[in-house]
């Protein structure tokens, strides 16, 4: 009697399963449920679009401006993800990059007033629409709820330990795979719902220099780049100036060695071929 009990019980849970299966699939092919029920054609359903862009804009200080962007941030209900910033040094006067998260509402009013920080350089935009991605993550989610919802009612029934064994593991991997989904529906939602800007703010020191647009502005690069080839040509004399001297130094050394040398040879020789000095016979007086 109980064999065939347990036999009914899981041919019981197999029929409901797969009852349940369908019915998932139905969802999936027909679309995500309204929330009074009714089914949303493709036609009634809003775009959902992930905004990213980057801007640069040329500004007096750096610091300030950063902490001024970060300010308009936070007024519009947006935050900081990433903020990198380098000190001012030689030849720039700092720059900083800001990664920020914007409502995608507010962007290009955001947009607008970033602009007044400085000196627009570059400003670009770029829209992926995910709306399909995310009504099928919806709907697979709520076809898996549905799915969970019924074996944990089929659990409650369940009388035999096979058949709770089945129900218990069915349930995990699906309440599992939920998870997953609603995570990834999650993210989504949130890169729809926040655009990601990169701001870079530069310099006027560090910003690109403006090509001469007539004579006089050629005639004043022209001279800034002679000015800068002589003062280039004196930091390369003060430079090489003391490795001069010093060859120098040793160059009249080695002169007088060779010099003191070529005269000890010019002496030698003159001293070996002089031939030794006889003194004459004393001349003989006669006598008268």
């Amino acid at each position: 009697m109980s064999d065939t009990s347990t036999s009914e019980s899981q041919e019981f849970l197999v029929d409901q399963v797969e009852a349940g299966s369908s019915g998932d699939s139905a969802v999936l092919d027909q679309g995500a449920p309204a929330a009074d029920g009714a089914l949303v054609s493709g036609s009634d359903i809003s775009r959902e679009v992930i905004t990213t862009g980057y801007m640069s804009v040329i500004v007096e200080t750096p610091e300030d401006a950063t902490t001024e962007a970060i300010r308009i941030t936070e007024a519009v209900g947006g935050h900081v993800d990433a903020r990198n910033e380098y000190a001012p040094s030689e030849g720039n006067g700092g720059s900083s990059t800001l990664t920020l998260r914007i409502p995608a509402s507010d962007l290009t009013a955001t947009l607008d007033k970033f602009k007044g920080l400085g000196e627009l350089q570059e400003v670009s935009t770029n829209a992926v629409d995910v709306t399909m991605q995310s009504r099928d993550l919806e709907a697979r989610i709520t076809a898996l709820e549905a799915s969970v919802d019924r074996l944990l009612a089929l659990l409650t029934k369940a009388e035999d330990t096979d058949t709770l064994i089945q129900l218990e593991t069915a349930i995990s991997s699906r309440q599992g795979e939920l998870e997953s989904l609603k995570s990834q529906k999650r993210y989504l939602d949130d890169q729809v719902a926040m655009s990601t800007l990169t701001l870079s703010l530069v310099s006027e020191a560090e910003a690109p220099s403006v090509e001469p647009g007539n004579f006089f502005d050629g005639l004043s690069a022209g001279w800034a780049a002679l000015v800068t080839f002589f003062s280039g040509l004196l930091v390369l004399a003060g430079v090489l100036l003391p490795w001069i001297i010093f060859l120098a130094i040793v160059a009249a050394i080695v002169v007088m060695i060779v010099r003191f040398a070529l005269r000890n040879r010019r002496v030698t020789p003159a001293t070996v071929s002089t031939p030794p000095t006889t003194p004459e016979p004393a001349a003989e007086v006669k006598a008268d």
